[in-house]
């Protein structure tokens, strides 16, 4: 192979990362903070949550990680590029960008396709390496929309071109192998490219390229927040949807207890763990633009009710 090809692989093959809160990633970190996905919905809760607990004297700069997956890529894109501010006071405009939207409200604007890999991705009980690679198949086999109408209302909501900092850590999953993949400043990849693959959701998007593989959204991976990529550090704030509820079925790869125990193992490394999440949410509008003032209230009074138990953390 020549030298470009060679540097390909290995570029590819770094990407993936096992996921085990045993390999210490997060030793000899100090602050750090964890964004999970759950739509727009989630990604207007989390800028509202995380700007009204900054203009209480939450300093998001001292975070010397920062992981992001599937809606959460934006979140930790935008927390590390320093654009929080910016972003809660025009977060009005997620509601109008369509690539992220998409249409999963209207399950007949789908075609065939798109609905078995949607639906695969859906129900799937639990994060079982043959069912992702089951997903990961439909994905590439669905006829979904490109990559690049994502990643051009993802370049928007950003507002940033280069990778912001070395603390960004943005995860996805390999379509065929189901692989965690974590993509940080020395991956060469576009953020833009990065947050499109981490939010790539089966049937709604193509899966995007990153290097020599094809990535899917990096919730098809258990609970989806990712927290050994933090274990070890000093102090971890998670932010997921699903910190308040306790499914006794499991679906989209997340089995029952799933999350508690990776929260128990995030504190077994010796992290100080504090878990944060809506108190409620309706998940029919997850990708609903109409929500979106509704979530950015929540997230404000929410973060009002926990600034001292946040703020107690990162001190």
């Amino acid at each position: 192979m020549s030298e470009s090809e060679d540097d390909l692989t290995e570029r590819s093959a770094a990407l993936a990362r096992p996921i085990d809160a045993g390999a210490g990633y997060g030793d000899g970190l100090g602050h750090t903070l964890v964004c999970g996905g759950g739509g727009l919905w989630f990604v207007a809760w989390q800028v509202a949550y995380l700007q009204a607990l900054h203009e209480r004297g939450l300093d998001l700069s001292k975070a010397e990680r920062v992981v992001g997956t599937s809606a959460g890529s934006l979140i930790a894109t935008i927390v590390t590029a320093g654009n929080l501010k910016r972003t809660a006071g025009k977060v009005d405009l997620l509601s109008k960008v369509p690539g992220i939207v998409g249409h999963l409200a209207g399950g007949d604007e789908l075609k065939p396709s798109q609905a078995r890999a949607l639906d695969l991705f859906t129900t799937a009980p639990d994060a079982d390496l043959a069912r992702l690679r089951e997903i990961g198949h439909a994905a590439l086999a669905a006829h979904a929309p490109p990559v690049e109408k994502i990643r051009r209302s993802l370049g928007l909501v950003l507002g940033v071109r280069r990778w912001p900092s070395e603390a960004l850590h943005i995860t996805a999953v390999d379509t065929f192998t189901a692989e965690r993949l974590v993509i940080t400043k020395a991956s060469d990849i576009a953020v833009a490219q990065a947050c499109a693959a981490s939010s790539a959701v089966p049937g709604a998007f193509t899966p995007p390229s990153l290097h020599d593989r094809r990535a899917m959204d990096g919730g098809i991976s258990g609970t989806g927040v990712h927290t050994d990529l933090v274990a070890g550090s000093d102090r971890a704030l998670v932010l997921s949807l699903a910190a308040n509820v306790q499914h006794e079925v499991g679906a989209m790869t997340a089995a029952p207890g799933a999350q508690a125990k990776e929260l128990a193992d995030l504190a077994a490394s010796g992290t100080q763990v504090l878990m944060k999440g809506p108190s409620s949410f309706d998940e029919q509008a997850l990708m609903d633009p109409n929500a979106v003032a509704g979530a950015i209230e929540l997230g404000e009074q929410q973060a009002a009710e926990d600034a001292d138990e946040v703020l107690a953390l990162w001190a």
